[in-house]
């Protein structure tokens, strides 16, 4: 806000003989300057250097009107109630501006808030995959009983995938994995990257750089070359699951997967181990868990157990020496035991889904179950 040289002219007024008629003059002109200047004010702070410079204590309108006292006796009512009355019009558009002012305010702040008493807009909420569900679940009970989870690449080498674990080249058992392979060539000439085809090439991976004790599971995905139907895929899940030590005994493998079985299906589990073959592992078995949907009866009519009474949820064994032999291990001292499962697997069981090509479909209906 500018100054205005009426500040001046008016100290000289109050150092001269004033008449009515100069006295009236000087506060018209001080009440047009103040009005402009009121004009002028666009926020609070404004307005209040407005006041303090007119209507203050050392404001121009209260110096006019202690001015009174340099004017005769009979002339000072006349000009006392002209002075009074410009004050007066000055405090009231003061207040008008002040009111106008903060109204304003209110109303750009009513803009920029959030009005409560609207109802609010439903949010969705979001919720982690059943496979991370299970998977989750899977890894935390091995972790309660002492494994680490770790985990490795999905590019893997066809010396970690096959060779280190007792699946040489030109093996027949390689046949038991339909291998997609990567487009590289060593300098033999052969293809030694792949998709791995299951989570067991981290057991070599882990061997090498870890002595005993060892125990980890390892979650991720798997690849194969393979049609899709309701119980296959050529994307899945594995959980590789690798215990090494001094005197670890084909005991040790039972009771840690029956643990597991009652922990995911119930307390009221059965177990059953038959035997089974996977190079990697001597001897080698597959475990089954007695029907938790016909309690183990092998009703023709149950969906889960097919009237069988049980249920195949994992392949497992004893490491072979060779597999320990390749990590530099002596299979003198040092036993162990893995196994490996299929998460879809065990959350179709549990779940009772009939088809694994659901957890990948991205049906939200399928999903907003879990």
């Amino acid at each position: 806000m500018g100054h205005s040289p009426f500040e001046g002219h008016l100290f000289v007024l109050m150092k001269l003989d004033m008449t009515t008629e100069s006295y009236l003059s000087n506060m018209e002109e001080l009440k047009a300057l103040a009005l402009k200047e009121l004009e002028k004010a666009r926020t609070a702070e404004e307005l209040e250097q407005w006041r303090a410079a007119f209507l203050g204590r050392k404001g121009r309108v209260t110096q006019v009107v202690r001015a009174l006292s340099g004017l005769s006796p009979h002339e000072r009512p006349r000009a006392g109630a002209v002075a009074n009355e410009a004050k007066t019009l000055l405090e009231a558009r003061l207040a008008e501006r002040q009111e106008a002012l903060k109204g304003a305010e209110l109303e750009q702040l009513s803009a920029q808030s959030i009005d409560v008493t609207l109802p609010g807009r439903q949010i969705t909420l979001g919720g982690l995959h059943p496979v991370t569900q299970i998977v989750r679940e899977i890894c935390g009970v091995f972790t309660s009983m002492g494994f680490q989870v770790v985990e490795g690449p999905e590019v893997e080498w066809d010396a970690y995938n096959f060779e280190k674990l007792n699946i040489p080249q030109d093996h027949p058992a390689r046949d038991m994995w339909s291998t997609l392979w990567v487009d590289y060539r060593d300098q033999q000439g052969r293809y030694p990257m792949l998709l791995r085809t299951h989570t067991s090439p981290m057991q070599a991976r882990i061997m090498e750089q870890t002595m005993p004790p060892v125990r980890v599971v390892v979650p991720g995905k798997c690849y194969r070359y393979e049609a899709t139907d309701a119980t296959h895929e050529s994307q899945f899940y594995q959980i590789e699951g690798l215990a090494v030590d001094e005197g670890i005994t084909f005991a040790h493998l039972k009771g840690t997967l029956y643990e597991f079985a009652r922990q995911v299906f119930g307390s009221d589990r059965k177990a059953r181990f038959r035997c089974d073959y996977f190079p990697f592992v001597e001897p080698g078995v597959e475990m089954s868990i007695d029907c938790f949907a016909c309690q183990g009866r092998g009703e023709e009519a149950c969906r889960v157990c097919r009237g069988s009474g049980w249920i195949e949820i994992m392949g497992a064994g004893m490491v072979h020496p060779n597999v320990l032999r390749g990590v530099g291990y002596d299979p003198e001292v040092y036993t162990g035991f893995a196994f490996g499962l299929g998460p879809e697997r065990i959350a179709m069981l549990k779940y009772g889904i009939e088809d694994i090509r659901l957890f990948y479909a991205n049906d939200i209906r399928f999903l907003r179950q879990f």
